[in-house]
């Protein structure tokens, strides 16, 4: 099979359920010449990932099951997202986020370009960059 030709990666159904008292990444994209990532994590109950700010990259979220909340890091709290299986959200890049995972905890799809790796150059390229 050549790297260009369409393949199933996994059945999601298939994932462990997760067994740590935070958050797993059940499955992550590996595939040699990607332009994307992706990864399936699930998140305990009421477990948090703290507001972030993504710069960079947009991100879109695939509910997979169980149910949370997506803020916006707005501290008001105006602008948090309840979410649920089945719901897809999108993050735009320089937003800010955080996630909470509800009482049956959360797992989501996550998808997004692929960060360029880094790139050890001699000194003088970074001054003329």
């Amino acid at each position: 099979m050549t790297s260009a030709e369409p393949r199933l990666l996994c059945d999601i159904r298939a994932l462990p359920s997760g067994t740590s008292a935070t958050a797993d990444v059940l499955w992550k994209l590996t595939e040699a010449g990607r332009q994307l990532d992706a990864n399936v994590v699930r998140l305990a109950p009421h477990h948090s990932i703290a507001a972030h700010r993504e710069p960079e990259l947009d991100v879109l979220v695939l509910v997979v099951s169980g149910s949370g909340v997506i803020g916006s890091g707005d501290t008001g709290g105006d602008a948090d997202e309840h979410v649920a299986e089945g719901m897809l959200l999108w993050l735009p890049h320089g937003s800010t986020r955080s996630i909470t995972a509800g009482t049956d905890g959360l797992t989501c799809l996550t998808v997004h370009r692929r960060r360029p790796g880094m790139q050890i150059r001699p000194r003088g390229d970074a001054a003329r960059n």
